[in-house]
């Protein structure tokens, strides 16, 4: 692979690549960012759960506050290794500017969130765990072994290309983001199968469904991505700048979900507060930190400078193996590769002892698996049946025009339904499931 064609502006359906003026007021690869915030699906994510279903407290992340933070992360990632970049291959750097780089990771952090369902990690393993032991397990014999997989192994990230490239699902006629874009976001460039008992980076998920395969091929000829592989076993190598966009998510995730549990008082600020010290390296001035007397305050300046460690430590790291990245011979996350993997390793054990598995987070994910696998099984049986009880016609008239869409065959209808719930904020999902349940009335 290289850069002069990875970096190609085109759109679906261009033929040849976007006129492109990289000193422009507003650059085509902006416009992807514009784009994005400005899209129904993204605004949702406002009432979609990070970590804390529901939170209580203002300070808590969202979906929404924690996509918004991962972007400027990438931003800065981006613009540090463009700079880089151009200067190592001056062909590029009458193709775009330092800030286009910065875009395109921006817009594809930004939208790295955008596919998954409610109550978090928990909502694709509870429309999985419908088709494996709900209601949906009867529908297996009437779909492939690929679509099988899409429906019980279903993904936020293949939901997450779904919603950037199909204009049924993202409403408005489609997004139309520039390829660069989109295969910066694709982590997983493949199908739901086959699945790998030791998966390098790219393969622990998938990126796209079978409805989106086609898509997906499209954006690797034009941009002259390496596929691997061939027929059903075929998959792609990684855009580079989708490590970057991956480290944006992994320093937020992990440093700011930490910080979250700290003021929550969940976890023990004097273990906190020498880990995140030890994360941040040089970039801790224990001058000024002695300045500070509330834990917020502390807990704020050590999230910022441990984030401002990583980010340059990880832009460092892109550098020295970008050129491997090109070749597919680099295949896994640059945080992996940290001098802070002791304290980070720390980080994410006390994440998952004291936050992901604490008590208030496992009741409301728990109670998600009742709400989708609920109304999944509504809008299922609603779509599929033949003969629709007037009961089915209710619910019919709920969905949109797309989804009930009785031309489809039935993988496109089960998958436009698990797309259609995935949309749906917590809280819509909660009180959409108390009404058809009869357990709460519209009110007027």
């Amino acid at each position: 692979m290289n850069w002069k064609t990875l970096l190609q502006p085109f759109r679906e359906g261009d033929l040849t690549p976007r006129s492109h003026d990289p000193k422009g007021e507003r650059s085509i690869f902006e416009q992807d960012y514009d784009r994005i915030i400005f899209s129904t699906p993204f605004r949702r994510l406002q009432d979609k759960t990070q970590v804390i279903p529901l939170p209580e407290h203002d300070f808590v992340h969202n979906r929404l506050t924690h996509s918004i933070e991962v972007s400027s992360v990438g931003r800065t990632l981006g613009k540090i290794a463009g700079n880089r970049l151009l200067e190592a291959y001056p062909e590029i750097s009458a193709q775009l500017s330092v800030h286009d780089i910065g875009a395109i990771v921006a817009a594809a952090s930004l939208s790295h969130d955008i596919g998954n369902p409610p109550f978090g990690h928990s909502g694709e393993a509870a429309i999985g765990e419908f088709f494996l032991g709900g209601q949906g397990r009867f529908f297996k014999s009437k779909v492939n072994d690929f679509e099988w997989e899409d429906l019980t192994n279903f993904e936020g990230n293949a939901n997450g290309f779904r919603i950037l490239t199909n204009p049924y699902v993202s409403g408005n006629g489609g997004l139309r983001l520039t390829y660069p874009t989109l295969a910066a976001f694709t982590k997983y460039p493949k199908a739901s199968l086959p699945r790998f008992t030791h998966p390098k980076a790219s393969q622990k998920k998938f990126g796209f469904f079978q409805t989106e395969k086609d898509i997906y091929q499209e954006i690797a000829q034009k941009l002259e991505i390496e596929a691997v592989g061939v027929g059903s076993n075929q998959e792609y190598i990684r855009h580079p700048f989708v490590y970057l966009v991956e480290a944006a998510d992994d320093i937020c995730y992990q440093i700011i979900d930490f910080e979250d549990g700290l003021r929550l008082d969940w976890i023990d600020f004097s273990k906190a507060e020498k880990l995140l010290i030890d994360i941040a390296g040089d970039s801790f001035y224990a001058k000024n930190y002695a300045q500070l007397s509330s834990k917020e305050e502390k807990a704020g300046y050590l999230r910022a400078v441990a984030i401002n460690n990583l980010v340059k430590e990880m832009a460092a790291l892109f550098i020295t193996r970008e050129k491997e990245m090109l070749t597919g011979s680099f295949n896994q996350s640059l945080m992996s590769l940290s001098i802070y993997a002791e304290p980070l390793a720390e980080v994410k054990k006390l994440s998952l002892e004291k936050i992901y598995k604490a008590r208030q987070v496992l009741e409301i994910e728990a109670a998600g698996f009742e709400v989708i696998g609920g109304l999944l099984g509504f809008f299922v049986d609603a779509v599929l049946t033949e003969r629709p009880s007037q009961q089915h016609k209710k619910i019919l008239e709920l969905l949109p025009v797309e989804v009930k869409n009785k031309e489809l065959t039935n993988y496109c209808k089960l998958l436009n339904v698990c797309s259609y719930v995935a949309g749906l904020t917590d809280k819509h999902a909660i009180n959409l499931y108390r009404k058809l349940k009869g357990i709460e009335l519209p009110k007027w």
